[in-house]
């Protein structure tokens, strides 16, 4: 395949996979397609011991070589830059600084891992807590590492002399060959109703090493637990250490970066009496899967999820199922179940299989039958798997008391689960009355238990589709969903052209307008948000994304996170979008001055730098042109189509802004959120480049004006030999006129960046009329080349601005562009 690869939809996540044939192991051939069907099919075996947990990553980008001849691999423990945004993480700090790990709670996380080459997974012994933090570790594990003239018959004796000291605790060890020479001895520790230990990672560990001891003790021929390697000829070493909380281990159905494909395969007490005993490559170990052998299943905690399920429910008082070790689906499909629960009142329970929970809403008058009409779902807690064929009467008193019968059950084929909307195709049980329908959840007011959403019935597609099993990801090409906007009515603006030649186009521009004069556009409104950032159109080409600012200055090497190997990859031949590059604070509002740290920047390492510190969003709101065809014609509702199927899904950092039908609401959202305005767009209106068009309005929550800088003030006080205020201008016909100074809104970093681009500007006179002489008297002059925006409160009478506050230069701006703001 090529490199450029092929988008594909899993759980109702999109991502692309590449190089499909490349060869990953080569002693036997193994491919990386073969590595994430691997990955994708034991996802039900393998993620109920890595959810909760941070994972660790050890990555080949190159294969792992030969046995003889092993290619160098490296760890990571931050997450990837451009890694996907629906992807959870949780910070932990270290030494260095802060980093934030990868949580793998479902399918696509485990094969976006393998997409990166990420083989080896490996997690701590302990799950977050719920407050954030390293939690107590709910398992021990003792790593049982043969050393010289010695193997896996000798681990295997040394793992059935543990288990006799840990059965004889009330512990029940399951071991796991290793994927590399030994064996790996887990056990499930005692929890607590979130699922947290009862004692510390310092705890077990001391518990470990005690153990660890007492087998030494007894066998000082074959065991030793000491970890100088001198001391390791003819023994077999008990790591004990791997309970530090600070410590990762392999995790079970990992597989590994040795010469073979071997898997860290969990196995029974039977298993490893056999004289024969070998590590497993992946293909054994799915053969086992298949036949039903998961000799972990035991060892599964609760779903994190399950806290508040198990909060509200005594085992010993309700007939309800607690989480245990329910089958996973045949053939990885997704199940839900509707229940109808007499309780108080009447109602219809909707769960859907997600993450190894059921996602669960109430739904008070059941699915609707038609799309007319909308009910009200209200989520509630997570309920375990073992929930899907729960049938019962729930006592008076419990929690949920009543009767509950399956009122249909079946599988879903998910075509989106994001944190507000679930959509997906229901095939009921034959014969049963949901029957297949096509469902959408759409949440409207808060967040987790008790939001609520609406449930919808969609209008059936015209020719349904079969679902497609995961493994096989035949994804549906652009050009199918293409040609019945693109290649209708022929017109000169729906023209193809070759991709090669994509035209250069300068961005569409709005005009300033009233809310009245925006609510005249069209019936419903067509609302955006105004972002606060840079206008960028981005041209996206042989498998490549490049960056224009509104100047037609390329900007392509300031963003590598958009731009650089590993950006995101659209699902088209050729492209070209409008959007806004967007920096956001730490409430998660757009800042025109932190994105000021990025886009002045042209050194790669300084670049490199503040990739990290000022990460960067691309909200695309326009597209213009699309696999050889000028879109610039169509109208924007059209293009908006053709834009949400080309965007959706893509990895961070590229966002598809929303679009408001209701003027007002945008306009009271702007003003919450303290956003910089709102654009009112013609649904209607065609794409017209370079040209400032009435067909968008901008309105604005807070007043800004871009003006020319054409002095400096010096600084006094704590800024003596800085810049204390600057002199601004804006055009009046031919002439620049005067429209005052600006001295707060810096930062340090901002000054000694003007001063630097200011400067070479310098010049003995200026020729801007109406510069009182009181701020001329010690002005420095400069060439008026430098645009910049401020805010401020209104304009005197005089013209000029009153209350002005310092924002960011404008590079994306020329002084001929300025316009005074009304």
């Amino acid at each position: 395949m090529a490199a450029g690869g092929q988008l594909v939809q899993i759980d109702g996540r999109r991502l692309r996979v590449t190089n499909l044939d490349k060869v990953v192991y080569p002693e036997t051939g193994t491919t990386k397609g073969e590595v994430i069907g691997y990955y994708s099919r034991i996802a039900p075996l393998m993620l109920p011991h890595l959810r909760g947990r941070p994972v660790t990553r050890k990555r080949w980008v190159e294969g792992v070589g030969t046995t003889d001849a092993p290619a160098s691999a490296f760890f990571t423990k931050q997450l990837e830059q451009g890694a996907p945004d629906w992807i959870p993480r949780m910070p932990i700090a270290h030494s260095d600084g802060t980093k934030e790990y990868p949580l793998v709670e479902d399918v696509p996380t485990l094969v976006w891992m393998a997409q990166v080459a990420a083989l080896e997974l490996h997690v701590p012994q302990w799950r977050f807590a719920p407050d954030g933090e390293r939690g107590r570790p709910d398992r021990m594990v003792l790593d049982l590492d043969p050393g010289p003239g010695t193997g896996l018959a000798e681990c295997a004796a040394v793992a059935g002399w543990a288990r006799e000291i840990l059965t004889g605790m009330g512990l029940d060890p399951v071991p796991m060959t290793s994927g590399s020479k030994g064996i790996h001895l887990y056990t499930r520790l005692p929890t607590d109703a979130a699922g947290q230990g009862l004692q510390t990672s310092d705890q077990i560990s001391a518990v470990a090493k005690e153990l660890a001891r007492m087998l030494e003790a007894e066998h000082p021929d074959l065991v030793t637990h000491v970890m100088a390697k001198s001391a390791r000829a003819g023994k077999v070493f008990i790591d004990w250490s791997q309970n530090n909380g600070a410590k990762t281990t392999i995790a079970p159905y990992s597989l590994r970066g040795r010469g073979r494909p071997w898997v860290a395969a969990p196995r029974t007490w039977d298993e490893l009496e056999d004289p024969d005993l070998a590590q497993l490559e992946f293909t054994e170990v799915l053969e086992r899967m298949d036949a039903g052998v998961d000799p972990f299943a035991a060892l599964a905690p609760p779903a994190p999820a399950l806290a508040a399920y198990l909060a509200k429910r005594d085992a010993a008082r309700t007939p309800e199922p607690m989480p245990g070790s329910a089958p996973s689906a045949p053939g990885g499909a997704t199940r839900f179940v509707i229940q109808e629960h007499h309780a108080s009142r009447l109602h219809y329970d909707l769960r859907i299989e997600r993450d190894g929970v059921l996602v669960s809403w109430a739904v008070p008058k059941g699915v609707p039958d038609s799309p007319e009409h909308n009910h009200l779902a209200v989520m509630t807690e997570p309920h375990p798997i073992e929930y899907l064929t729960f049938e019962g009467t729930i006592p008076r008193g419990e929690y949920g008391a009543g009767t509950m019968t399956v009122w249909d059950t079946g599988t879903v084929e998910l075509g989106k689960w994001r944190d507000a909307e679930v959509i997906g195709t229901f095939t009921g049980r034959a014969g049963g009355p949901l029957g297949v329908a096509r469902l959408a959840l759409i949440r409207t007011e808060g967040s987790g238990e008790k939001s609520q959403w609406l449930l919808h019935r969609m209008k059936p597609a015209s020719t349904p589709r079969a679902p497609e099993p995961v493994d096989t990801w035949v994804p549906e090409p652009v050009d199918t969903w293409v040609p019945e906007l693109v290649e209708g009515p022929t017109s000169t603006a729906e023209k193809p052209v070759d991709g090669s030649e994509l035209p250069t186009l300068a961005p569409m521009l709005a005009e300033a307008g009233t809310p009245g004069l925006a609510r005249a556009l069209s019936d419903p409104a067509w609302a955006e948000i105004k972002w606060d950032g840079i206008r960028a159109l981005a041209t996206w080409r042989d498998g490549r994304l490049t960056l224009r600012a509104r100047s037609g200055t390329d900007i392509t090497a300031r963003y590598p996170e958009l731009t650089a190997d590993g950006a995101p990859h659209l699902p088209a031949t050729d492209a070209i979008l409008d959007g806004e590059i967007v920096a956001f604070d730490a409430a998660g509002r757009p800042s025109f001055t932190r994105l000021q740290d990025r886009m002045h920047l042209t050194r790669a390492r300084e670049i490199e730098r503040e990739v990290v510190r000022t990460p960067i969003v691309y909200l695309p709101f326009d597209l213009l042109h699309l696999n050889g065809h000028d879109l610039t014609g169509l109208p924007l509702r059209q293009r908006r189509e053709l834009l949400e199927q080309v965007v959706d899904g893509l990895d961070a950092p590229v966002r598809l802004p929303p679009v408001f039908d209701d003027l007002d609401a945008a306009l009271s959202a702007g003003r919450e959120y303290g956003l910089e305005g709102i654009v009112a767009k013609d649904p209607a209106s065609r794409y017209r480049a370079g040209i400032r068009s009435a067909s968008w309005l901008k309105l604005k929550n807070t007043r800004t004006q871009e003006a020319v800088i054409i002095g400096i003030r010096p600084g006094k006080g704590n800024r003596e030999g800085s810049i204390g205020s600057l002199l601004l201008a804006v055009p009046d016909g031919p002439a620049l006129r005067y429209v005052g100074r600006v001295g707060t809104g810096f930062t340090d970093r901002m000054l000694r960046d003007l001063t630097t681009r200011l400067e070479p500007l310098r010049t003995d006179r200026t020729d801007v009329e109406g510069v009182p002489p009181a701020d001329a008297a010690d002005a420095l002059w400069v060439r008026p080349e430098l645009v910049g925006e401020v805010e401020f409160a209104d304009w005197t009478p005089g013209g000029i601005l009153r209350h002005s506050r310092w924002r960011g230069l404008r590079p994306d701006k020329t002084p001929d562009e300025v316009r005074r703001e009304s």
